[in-house]
């Protein structure tokens, strides 16, 4: 299957804006000062919940990007060879 080039852009900024919203999360996910994070110095149940949502993400993030940078890669060589 060929990617367009919309399609590849669209999908590493994807996985691009992926990573940095979840890192910006989880920075402020680990500063938490509301009590939601953490009780008593202890991770909480929703702590882990929104960490395992992040590491998903990253992980989708990565692919989804991954594909898009493999699709503008394709293209490149394409447009390259038929020069």
């Amino acid at each position: 299957m060929k990617l367009s080039r919309p399609v590849s852009w669209f999908l590493l900024a994807f996985g691009v804006w992926s990573w940095i919203i979840w890192v910006t999360f989880v920075r402020n996910l680990v500063k938490d000062g509301s009590g939601l994070a953490f009780e008593d110095g202890n991770p909480t149940a929703y702590f882990f919940v929104h960490l395992t949502l992040a590491v998903v993400s990253f992980v989708w993030g990565t692919v989804i990007g991954g594909i898009g940078l493999r699709g503008l890669r394709a293209l490149g060589r394409t447009s390259r060879t038929t020069s």
